[in-house]
């Protein structure tokens, strides 16, 4: 699940939807979604094939709604008028808990962190887990820690996103951002193409 959750190459985007936060609203925001992407693929390991059993719905459908969604948020970003994160912190108001908490779900844990890819990986391991000779209990027990690591990764990269921009200066950020939602962008057309391709097998 690392490289599709790549928790490095989604900082800068972190950083692009959270301007004019302060250091420590974004350290609360990047606790925050990494708790939620824990219990996001813990849950898909779990029981995610049978919630999907339950509503009669498929993976790659799955992958179509969600690419659809990951495609929606890269193009905002990439038409969004963007300032350097520096400008934007003294002009901006400070970020409340309120709306930390709106936020750290939804767009930052869903779909930027923990998206459709990263979810049907999440059940095909738990699917994983009955195969014959594999204890379930070890199976299960690696994937927990897996998860474990990846959440923590995530953690350590939003948290410390902010000194990039100490790095880049204000016109590579305002690059590198710009490089990182197109990317974005093209990993949710990449998500839909797989789903399309699944769902009618081509």
């Amino acid at each position: 699940m690392l490289p599709i959750v790549n928790p490095l190459g989604s900082a800068p985007i972190f950083l692009s939807m959270t301007p004019g936060a302060s250091s420590d609203a974004r350290a609360t925001l990047a606790r925050r979604v990494a708790t939620n992407s824990f219990l996001m693929l813990t849950a898909a390991m779990l029981v995610g094939s049978y919630v999907l059993s339950f509503f009669g719905l498929s993976l790659p459908v799955i992958k179509i709604a969600g690419g659809l969604l990951v495609i929606s948020t890269g193009w905002h970003l990439i038409s969004a008028d963007q300032s350097p994160d520096a400008e934007l912190v003294n002009k901006a108001p400070a970020w409340g808990a309120e709306e930390i908490a709106s936020r750290s779900f939804y767009p930052l844990t869903f779909p930027l962190t923990v998206g459709p890819g990263s979810i049907s990986i999440a059940i095909t391991l738990g699917a994983g887990t009955q195969v014959p000779g594999t204890s379930p209990l070890v199976a299960v027990t690696g994937i927990f820690v897996s998860i474990i690591l990846l959440s923590l990764a995530v953690y350590f990269s939003y948290r410390y996103a902010s000194r990039l921009l100490y790095l880049l200066g204000d016109t590579g950020t305002v690059v590198f951002l710009r490089l990182s939602a197109f990317i974005l962008l093209s990993i949710g057309v990449q998500i839909f193409c797989d789903g399309i391709a699944g769902r009618f097998r081509l």
